[in-house]
């Protein structure tokens, strides 16, 4: 026989009443601010299990001034980046006793991220990280109140940030891959890019300033958005460009799908063109050809963002900056220049 649902969610009077007690006496064994006899404190625990009373969040944060909740303010959790640095923040949170919830702004209008906010600060919150890797992040990141303990986990980091943040040095790690290229032989290296949140991403920085050092001129920038589709597209345009014998794209799925549509107009990788993507997701390794990509630890950035927070949250100061270098993985899809 299923068990009927409650009429009624059980409430502190009502334990006190199962129990015998009065409700300052529940209150003190559950909060633990006040000594309670033994025999109390079964009786007590003895009606909540009873009832299976469960204590309110928000009323036992303002018993004990400690909010035991922190959010995730995030404009997508769905892309391979996003996902992985959600999952660092909820286990370093998991780790440390908070429970985390997880708000997507759908849009970057300033309605519905005021929306948004308004609906996390309804919470009892101790802190918000939020992933500012795109316009919506960040136009949340600007939202948040000066006085909610903030972090934000930014894509390049910026001396005059306000706020504690952490980020990947993609910058240096795409000035690395674009060395790399022009190390094998290339005479140029084209950059694919994927939809750009603030006027240039750190890594279409970094193979601007490899080409720049190198004495080069910088290519026009090929837009993709985040499908693989689009660079598929990319590719079967590439493909039909002699001049093109290296590319940088802005993530692992769009250089999958650049290969995919030099691959359908004929050309080979690395025989013809070489390939470089950018995060090592777990696809890259064994898509053929193996994906040479520039490997991020999101979930790094993830641990790092909340112990930055849990920082702020506990002596009210962090440190400013928390950054990482990313690293080349050489595989397959990368080799000298046919002469």
């Amino acid at each position: 026989m299923a068990r009927p649902l409650a009429v009624k969610v059980p409430v502190i009077a009502d334990v006190a009443r199962v129990a015998g007690m009065s409700v300052p006496t529940v209150s003190r064994v559950l909060t633990g601010s006040t000594p309670v006899s033994e025999d109390k404190r079964e009786r007590i625990m003895a009606a909540i299990r009873e009832l299976g009373y469960r204590p309110n969040a928000a009323a036992r944060a303002l018993v004990s001034g400690r909010q035991s909740m922190i959010a995730i303010v995030s404009g997508n959790t769905t892309r391979y980046g996003y996902a992985m640095t959600i999952q660092g923040i909820e286990e370093a949170a998991r780790a440390a006793g908070y429970l985390v919830v997880i708000t997507v702004v759908d849009a970057p209008d300033e309605a519905s991220v005021a929306t948004t906010i308004d609906l996390v600060l309804g919470q009892p919150v101790a802190g918000v990280v939020v992933l500012a890797f795109d316009e919506a992040g960040i136009v949340a990141k600007g939202a948040i109140p000066r006085t909610v303990p903030m972090v934000s986990a930014v894509a390049v980091g910026d001396l005059n940030a306000t706020e504690p943040q952490a980020f990947l040095d993609d910058r240096r790690a795409a000035q690395e891959a674009t060395e790399y290229l022009l190390g094998l032989g290339h005479p140029t290296v084209h950059h694919v890019s994927v939809p750009q949140a603030i006027p240039l991403m750190g890594r279409t920085l970094g193979w601007e300033d490899a080409l720049r050092a190198a004495g080069l001129e910088v290519p026009e920038i090929i837009a993709a958005d985040w499908e693989p589709s689009s660079g598929r597209e990319v590719g079967l345009q590439l493909a039909h460009r002699p001049d093109v014998t290296a590319v940088i794209c802005g993530n692992d799925e769009v250089a999958m799908g650049v290969i995919r549509g030099l691959h359908e107009a004929g050309r080979r990788v690395p025989d013809d063109v070489s390939v470089i993507g950018f995060d090592d997701s777990p696809l890259a390794a064994v898509s053929i050809p193996a994906l040479t990509t520039v490997a991020q630890d999101f979930i790094d950035l993830g641990h790092r963002a909340f112990a930055q927070l849990n920082l702020m949250i506990t002596t009210g100061e962090a440190p400013m900056a928390s950054s990482a270098a990313p690293r080349l993985v050489v595989r397959e899809s990368t080799g000298a220049p046919r002469r």
